[in-house]
């Protein structure tokens, strides 16, 4: 498990597959298959992330556990949503259902960050620290007064789906599985791991890196070295 922020982390769960098995999906068509991984092997690797032939890479798989706030959740479904050739599936912790603790992701005071000036997007460096310190205090006292209102709406027998509307959402961890073949995985590392990416996706990306970088060691490398 590989901790990100102050209470989230990323976990591998499973995963099929490995580089041996990209080289024999790739070389079905002629086919051959190679029991050990080769240098003649990895060169096929390099090529075949080189030239973009990336049909392979869907025989690989790996399913993730994701604890992390709701921003960072939305920004990552948008990669199931529109993957339906990369074979992707997601399955999310439910308000509904779930009567575990509430958790929120609280930026200490240094962690606060300017809006950039030419982008509608983004963000630039540090805020003030007396900002700072204002900004932190003030999320605190609004996620207290929200548990609150919720706690009483659920004493009062509200239903636990409607009572979660005083929830403050954005910030409230969430937790779920999002299992993607390899290449919905780098196709996911390109685009989060990018210096424009919202800073706390880009920490779960660089903790997803990681568990590629161990359990698929040349294709991380042929990947790496064409980015």
């Amino acid at each position: 498990m590989i901790q990100v922020l102050d209470r989230g982390y990323v976990r591998l769960e499973n995963k099929m597959g490995s580089d041996l098995t990209i080289v024999n999906s790739a070389r079905v068509s002629y086919d051959k298959k190679s029991e050990e991984l080769t240098e003649k092997d990895k060169g096929l690797i390099r090529f075949l992330i080189r030239e973009g032939h990336t049909s392979p890479l869907r025989h690989a798989m790996m399913t993730f556990e994701i604890y992390a706030p709701l921003m960072v959740a939305r920004q990552w479904w948008k990669y199931v949503v529109g993957s339906d050739h990369t074979m992707d599936s997601w399955n999310e912790s439910s308000r509904r259902y779930l009567s575990e603790d509430e958790h929120f992701y609280i930026p200490g005071s240094h962690e606060w960050r300017g809006k950039p000036a030419n982008s509608k997007q983004g963000s630039a460096g540090p805020v003030d620290t007396i900002l700072g310190i204002s900004l932190t205090d003030n999320l605190l006292r609004h996620i207290d007064s929200s548990m609150e209102l919720y706690r009483m709406a659920l004493e009062d027998g509200v239903a636990p789906e409607q009572a979660r509307l005083f929830l403050p959402a954005y910030g409230m961890y969430v937790r779920w599985y999002w299992t993607a073949s390899l290449q919905a995985v780098l196709h996911f590392l390109d685009q989060r791991l990018e210096h424009d990416a919202q800073k706390e996706i880009q920490l779960y990306a660089e903790a997803v890196e990681q568990y590629v970088t161990r359990e698929f060691p040349e294709v991380y490398q042929a990947w790496r070295d064409q980015r």
